[in-house]
């Protein structure tokens, strides 16, 4: 019996260009050919080619297909590196279905930051933004808190949010002010606010460096100098004065 390379294709439940593929890799022998020069497979290359597949449906690389195809002594070890592969990308994949299930159920945004599904109706563009790049600036527990933090003053983190940039100082005083309790309780409840540095997982001077960045372009020039009225405030506040 002899088939055509699409006939071959067709009974391994493959195609032309992944048979193909495998003759460049050396993974599949080149056939002999008929006399009008087209590749002409057995039962031989059948065979090979349902092992390739077999292995690859495993999940184990094109690139070492070879190696646990030969059945030498690192297949296992291979194959153990493959099921540590499998189970990652399992763990990866059932953590976005988690993500899914929580953008449908509280109705969120589709981009909103994880974990901040329940809240990404309070949050502004701005605010969304730079949570964006806190996950990755902050530990998940840092995190945790932030969101925990937005939860527990959903009307406190949105009074800036239309602040113009020319708004004048009686405005800017008012709303620092306004800021300032919630911004203390939080410095109290939260005392790694005040020093990051157990909480990073980027270095002090990235970390630094990205919220300068990311704060000067996300916020006004009024709205910097709300938060940062607020922030001497209610430093202040916790210190009795």
């Amino acid at each position: 019996m002899a088939w055509s390379t699409r006939e071959l294709a067709e009974l391994a439940g493959t195609t032309v260009n992944t048979i193909r593929h495998y003759h460049r890799l050396g993974l599949l022998d080149e056939p002999s050919r008929r006399y009008n020069g087209y590749k002409k497979y057995g039962v031989p290359e059948l065979v090979c080619l349902l092992r390739i597949r077999r292995l690859a449906e495993l999940g184990v690389p094109l690139a070492r297909i070879a190696e646990v195809g030969a059945g030498g002594d690192s297949a296992p070890d291979a194959l153990r590196q493959v099921d540590a592969e499998l189970q990652a990308r399992i763990e990866r994949l059932e953590k976005a279905r988690a993500n899914i299930a929580a953008i449908l159920r509280e109705r969120a945004p589709a981009d909103v930051p994880p974990g901040f599904e329940s809240v990404a109706s309070r949050l502004s563009e701005a605010d969304s933004s730079i949570i964006h790049i806190y996950t990755r600036l902050y530990d998940e527990d840092a995190l945790a808190d932030l969101r925990d933090m937005v939860e527990a003053d959903p009307e406190d983190t949105s009074v800036i949010d239309t602040l113009p940039a020319d708004a004048d100082e009686e405005t800017r005083q008012r709303l620092a002010e306004q800021l300032a309790p919630t911004l203390a309780k939080h410095l109290a409840a939260y005392p790694w606010l005040s020093d990051p540095a157990g909480r990073l997982s980027q270095s002090e001077q990235v970390t630094q460096q990205t919220f300068v960045a990311a704060v000067t372009e996300l916020y006004n020039k009024a709205q910097l100098d709300v938060l940062y009225r607020a922030s001497l405030l209610a430093q202040q506040h916790l210190r009795g004065t």
